[in-house]
Parts: structure tokens; sequence; C-alpha cells
């Protein structure tokens, strides 16, 4: 695409590889015991993460316009989320249960801290997928047009 520049578009495609990875790595039970057990199993959540911070400062750097810009910010901003999300919902989770004791869910009539969980499971995951599939939607109209 003319108006993007090429990082953008080699970082957009990067980060759909390593969501691939981290969707088989969660899926996958020959992917999943690679990392059998070990911290490794969330370096490739780190590494999406920080894809989707670089793509989202490059997407408000960029002098596209319209809905390429906004359909790369939401893709970029949904990856960050995602992480932000899981960390928050493990946070006040064990925060709670800190400082109200270990069976302050089950007396509230919950079994886990449901916003931060809901986000990181259900609205980043969908937020990044209609963010990629408008990108790449956008992508090839604009090659058709060339």
């Amino acid at each position: 695409m003319k108006s993007l520049k090429q990082s953008t578009v080699i970082i957009f495609w990067v980060l759909i590889g390593v969501f691939l990875f981290v969707i088989g790595q969660l899926c996958i039970p020959a992917v999943r015991n690679l990392f059998g057990g070990s911290e490794l199993f969330l370096i490739p959540m780190g590494i999406f993460c920080l894809l989707g911070l670089a793509l989202l400062v490059l997407a408000l750097k960029e002098k596209a316009e319209g809905k390429i810009k906004k359909f790369l910010i939401l893709t970029g901003a949904s990856a960050i989320g995602l992480f932000v999300f899981v960390i928050l919902h493990n946070l006040i989770y064990g925060l709670f249960i800190y400082f109200f004791g270990q069976d302050f869910w089950q007396r509230i009539g919950l079994n886990d801290e449901p916003v931060f969980f809901l986000l990181a499971i259900v609205v980043c995951p969908i937020g990044f997928l209609v963010g990629i599939i408008g990108t790449i939607v956008l992508f090839i109209r604009e090659r058709g047009r060339n």
C-alpha cells in the first residue's frame, strides 16, 4: 500500500503470525507441550503485546487517513489490551483474595473476576479479528486499484 510505510505492513503481518502461534499454543497440544509448564509460555504473548504496541505507534504516526488507519489502530490496541486485561484480571483476582479472604469470590456469588476476564477473552480478540480482517480487505482493495 502506497500510503503505508513498509515497516507498518511488516509488523502487521508478523503480528498475525504471532497471533496464530499463540492460538496454536492454547489449542494444539503438540505446540502447548513444547513449552510444558515453563515461563517460556508467556514469551509469545509478550511479543504479541510489543508488536501490537509498535503497530499502534506506527499507525498513529502514519500519514494514511481514513479506514486503514482506524483498522490498524484497532488491531494494535486490541493486541495490547489482550495482554493488559489478562494481567489486570489476575491482579484484581489475587488482590481481592489477599484483602478479603480465600473464599471472597464464592461469598459474593462469583467464581472469578468477570470484567477484565471478559475484556481479555471476548472483546479484545473480536476487536483484533475485526481489525485484521478490515485491514486485509483494504489491502486487497488497494492492490486491485493499482
